[in-house]
Formats: structure tokens, C-alpha cells, sequence
């Protein structure tokens, strides 16, 4: 697979029409102008071609100032993201992700937080596997400061779409996940992310997202994730 990162007045209108044809093909309820506007609103998008250079996966974010408790801080907010059933075992957007993440933060000195909201299991297992402390999980409690954190910064980006209460968004006329996408299969809810997950999210087969919040700094990563983040600092995505 490979990897590439282009900022938002970078993308053409061949990326963003092969964008859509796979989002739809992965999605029920994609309209083009909704996933035209969320995407003129974030800064980046991440992607995966494969070695004939068919776009096999993207995830879209954004990068904006903001603050928690009064610190100046900066978030990634992710946006539409999906890759291809064959290739997620590879977890090369993962990687790539993170190496385009940090490319952009650069050698601001401030925090760098990542406000995440899965449809899918699959995307929440992100969490796990590259980050030690994320909120919400099934083994602790959220500490009241993250709690306060995450509601404030879902709070201004998501607005009335989220559900405090719940911790989860939903807005209108959201797409769902289609075919085998859809749903979780029985096997995986051994794995208790994904049962905290299902627990946590029941309605994400409607296009509910779960809202949770890390910090993406060193002292944060799994040694798996030190190993993408060296391998990042070596050379980001194209």
C-alpha cells in the first residue's frame, strides 16, 4: 500500500470523485453534496492506493485550535474514513494517520488532542492498539476532567448532534455502514473493546458515533505506536 496526505487545497476533483465512489460503495445514504461540504470543511485527507493506484481507503481530518480548561491546545477531529475490507488487517492507514498528524501538528509546543467519533467498531480499536490512556473504555471509568473535556470539545464541534447524556452523536441523515461492514460479528465481541464498544454504542449500525478523546503525545503511545511514530519521523506520507 501507499500512503498519501494532501492538505485541502490540494485536492483535485478526480481524488475527491474516487473519494465518494468508495465512500459509497461502503456506505448506505451518502449524499454527495454532504460529503462534499464535510469535506471542504476539513484540512487534510490521508490515503491508500494500492500498487495498481486504485484508492483502497482515505480518513479526513481536521486540525484546529482550540482549549481545555483554559490551556490553549490543539485537536484532530476525524472525519469520513474508510478502507477497503482487505486491506485493514494491514493497519497501514493507522500508521499513516499518525505520520500525516504529525507532520501537520509540526513543533508546536502545545497538546495534542484527537477527538474521535466511530461508527464501527473497527475504528475504535484504533485506540487500543496505538494509545495507552483513551476515554471513553471498558476497564476504568472517565476521569471528570476528560469527561469535561470531551463534552466541551464535542460540544463545539458537533453541536445539537450530541448527546451528552449518551455520548454519542447523531446527526441527520447520517451514513451507515453497508454490507460487511455493517454490524459486528459474534466472534469479535470476545475482544472487550469491541463488547465495550456494542455496550457503549448500541446504535451504531444507524450511523451513531461514539465520542472519545486522547491525547497524542509520547508519553501516550503503546510501544507499537512509538515504532509507527518512529518510522513517521523518518519520512511522512507523500
Amino acid at each position: 500500500m501507499n500512503a498519501f496526505l494532501r492538505l485541502r487545497g490540494e485536492i483535485d476533483a478526480g481524488l475527491r470523485a474516487e473519494m465518494l465512489e468508495l465512500f459509497r460503495r461502503h456506505f448506505d445514504g451518502v449524499e454527495p453534496a454532504r460529503f462534499d461540504q464535510d469535506l471542504d470543511e476539513k484540512s487534510a485527507v490521508v490515503g491508500l492506493r494500492n500498487d495498481d493506484g486504485r484508492l483502497t481507503g482515505f480518513s479526513t481530518f481536521l486540525y484546529y485550535a482550540s482549549e481545555i480548561g483554559g490551556e490553549a491546545v490543539y485537536v484532530v477531529y476525524s472525519g469520513d474514513t474508510i478502507v477497503e475490507l482487505a486491506a485493514w488487517s494491514e493497519g497501514a492507514l493507522a500508521r499513516a494517520w499518525i505520520g500525516a498528524v504529525l507532520a501537520v501538528h509540526g513543533e508546536r509546543p502545545q497538546r495534542l488532542f484527537w477527538l474521535l467519533i466511530a461508527s464501527g467498531y473497527r475504528t475504535y480499536r484504533f485506540l487500543p492498539v496505538f494509545f495507552l490512556d483513551f476515554h471513553p473504555r471498558h476497564d476504568r471509568p472517565v476521569p471528570a476532567d476528560v469527561r469535561e473535556a470531551l463534552a466541551s470539545l464535542a460540544r463545539e464541534r458537533c453541536g445539537a448532534a450530541y448527546d451528552e447524556a449518551k455520548g454519542v452523536v447523531r446527526f441527520p441523515d447520517a451514513p451507515s455502514l453497508a454490507g460487511p461492514l455493517r454490524g459486528i460479528p459474534a466472534g469479535r465481541l470476545a475482544d472487550p473493546h469491541v463488547a465495550f464498544f456494542a455496550r457503549a454504542n448500541p446504535g451504531h449500525e444507524r450511523g451513531e458515533e461514539l465520542v472519545c478523546l486522547t491525547e497524542i503525545a509520547e508519553a501516550n503511545l503503546t510501544p507499537a505506536a512509538r515504532r509507527v511514530v518512529r518510522s513517521a519521523r523518518r519520512g511522512s506520507p507523500e
